[in-house]
C-alpha cells in the first residue's frame, strides 16, 4: 500500500550556505488571504490585532514579527503568515498550500536579490518591513525586509525549485567574484 507523506515546498532543496549566506525555507502553520469588505478595513485590522497581535499592513508595508505577521499583497489584500485566522469582515481564504516561504539572510542577500529583481533594495529605500509584489527573475513573488540582512520570499509552490536554483545561482556567482578579488 502507497503511504502518501506530505512535504514542504522545498523539501530536499532547502537550507543551504553559500558565502555566508544562508537560504532557508519557512513552514508557517497558515498562509491565510485576507481581504476586508467596503468600509471594513479598520475592524478587520481590529481583529487582526485581537486575534494575533498584528492589524491589517499599508500598502507595501507589512506588520508584525516572525511569529505573525501580515504582508500587503495588493490593494485592500494582505496574507497572514502564521496562525490561521478568520477575521469578521473580510473575504478569507486559504492559501497555506499555494505558497513557498524561502528566507535568505546574510552578507550577500541583498545583492542576489538585486541580480533578480527590478525593485531598489538598498537599506535606505527598501527598509524593514517593507514588502513589494514584483518578479524574482521571471517569476511573480513578493519580496520583504526582515531586518538589515534579511529577507523573505513567496513565490507559488509550483515555481519554488526554480526560486532556490535562481537563489543559488546569484549566490554562487557574487561568491565566485568575491573570490577573485
Amino acid at each position: 500500500m502507497v503511504s502518501l507523506v506530505p512535504k514542504s515546498p522545498c523539501a530536499d532543496l532547502l537550507p543551504l550556505a553559500i558565502a555566508e549566506t544562508t537560504v532557508s525555507e519557512v513552514v508557517p502553520e497558515a498562509i491565510t488571504l485576507v481581504a476586508p469588505f467596503k468600509g471594513k478595513k479598520k475592524t478587520v485590522s481590529d481583529a487582526l490585532k485581537a486575534e494575533v497581535g498584528v492589524g491589517f499592513p499599508a500598502p507595501g508595508r507589512m506588520t508584525g514579527k516572525q511569529d505573525a505577521r501580515c504582508i500587503w499583497v495588493g490593494p485592500e489584500q494582505a496574507l497572514v503568515i502564521g496562525p490561521a485566522v478568520s477575521p469578521d469582515g473580510a473575504a478569507v481564504t486559504d492559501q497555506s498550500d499555494g505558497f513557498a516561504v524561502i528566507q535568505i539572510t546574510g552578507p550577500m542577500a541583498a545583492n542576489a536579490l538585486a541580480r533578480l529583481t527590478p525593485i531598489d533594495l538598498r537599506r535606505d529605500h527598501f527598509k524593514p518591513g517593507h514588502t513589494a509584489r514584483t518578479l524574482l527573475n521571471h517569476m511573480t513573488c513578493s519580496i520583504t525586509r526582515l531586518g538589515a540582512a534579511s529577507f523573505e520570499i513567496l513565490v507559488f509552490r509550483s515555481m519554488a525549485k526554480t526560486a532556490v536554483h535562481e537563489l543559488t545561482e546569484a549566490l554562487k556567482l557574487l561568491e565566485g567574484r568575491a573570490k577573485l578579488s
